[in-house]
């Protein structure tokens, strides 16, 4: 079983930064993490993910170039740094764990989802 805990979302004004993490527990090693959002009446969409060393990224169009997924040493820790946020990034942020070693957009391949965090950017 593994157990994912987001933290760091919040109200900031556009043009501000934040960074969200997500920590794991349990059987969480050598997996690909990743972060999804869903705004109210919207689907949950793909955001950015990583794999297990590191090595590949992938990001979503929309925050390509603002927001910089990473892995903490220890590995069972991923962040989401987001930069110049825009009111369009406004959204319950879900972290999300997937059985894989390469990077999925889908949301039906990730195995495990953390509660979300939010991050609010007004207009």
């Amino acid at each position: 079983q593994v157990q994912l805990v987001e933290s760091g979302g919040g109200l900031v004004q556009a043009g501000a930064s934040l960074r969200l993490s997500c920590a794991a527990s349990g059987r969480a090693f050598s997996y690909t993490m990743g972060w999804f959002r869903q705004a109210p009446g919207k689907e949950r969409e793909f955001v950015a993910a990583i794999t297990w060393s590191g090595g590949i990224t992938a990001y979503a169009d929309s925050v390509k170039g603002r927001f910089i997924i990473s892995r903490g040493n220890a590995r069972n820790t991923v962040y989401l740094q987001m930069n110049d946020l825009k009111p369009e990034d406004t959204a319950l942020y879900y972290c999300a764990l997937a059985r894989t070693t390469v990077v999925p957009r889908t949301t039906y391949e990730y195995h495990y989802w953390g509660q979300g965090t939010q991050v609010t950017v007004p207009s």
